[in-house]
Parts: structure tokens; sequence; C-alpha cells
């Protein structure tokens, strides 16, 4: 098992605050993992953009959502089947995603990325958690 740097966090989704495809993908995580394991930050707040450039993602025009998986940065298909995994049941059976041909699951992620806001539009800001939600989200550096 890998041991994951200590400055490293375990099951977080940096994700970009203002596009609504991935405002859909954020609620439907917060509704598959019913354990609360996956946790989120917007590229916008100040975690976020520290993270993005450890990382190699340009918050001002991201490619990708990256997915923090016990101290490695995944990006694009990998992400997505590491959160799945990590989902409860039924939904963690999606997670054989991992198991198609990878260029092309990333060449159709690829696609749908750069077409993210024509085909589902961009919100003016981040948005903002609920309550409920609030506890899963982080914007600063803990």
């Amino acid at each position: 098992m890998t041991s994951r740097p200590p400055h490293e966090p375990d099951g977080l989704m940096l994700f970009d605050g203002v596009c609504n495809l991935c405002h859909g993908a954020v609620q439907a995580v917060l509704a598959i993992d019913r354990e609360g394991a996956i946790r989120f930050t917007p590229l916008q707040s100040p975690y976020g953009q520290a993270l993005a450039a450890r990382h190699g993602l340009n918050p001002e025009s991201p490619d990708s959502f990256v997915f923090l998986d016990q101290g490695r940065a995944l990006i694009k298909t990998a992400a997505v089947a590491a959160i799945l995994r990590r989902s409860s049941q039924p939904w963690r059976w999606l997670a054989i995603l991992d198991r198609l041909p990878r260029g092309l699951t990333d060449q159709i992620y690829d696609a749908i990325a750069r077409n993210r806001y024509r085909l589902f539009g961009r919100r003016e800001h981040c948005m903002v958690p609920t309550e409920d939600q609030r506890a899963r989200f982080i914007t600063e550096a803990p």
C-alpha cells in the first residue's frame, strides 16, 4: 500500500467551481458517497489555487479535475474511476470504467472537457454548499 505524503490530502476532489458540468459532478458525488469520504475544493479558492499549482493544473483554464487519492494526483478517467471505487454500492461497480482502454476514455473525457462551457454553461460564481455540505468543502489550507 502506498503511503501518502504528509502534506497531501486524501480523497479530495479539486474542481472548477464555475463549471455547470463540474457542479453536477460534485452534486452526484455528494449523493453517491454516503459515508462522506470525499471532500471538495474549488479551483477558485486559495487552497484550490495552491493545489492546482502543485499538480500542474492551470486554474484559469483547467482541462480536467484532480482527485487526490492515496498520495497520487489523478486526472480524467483515472480520477473518475478512483472516486467511483470510494463510492457506496451500487455505484462502486462503475469503476470498471478503469478497465476500458485509457486512450479512448481519456479522448472522450477531453472532448467533453473542451466543450463543457458551451454544452453545459458556466456560473458567475462558485457554488455555495448547503449547511449540511459545508463540512465537506475545503477552501483554506488545513
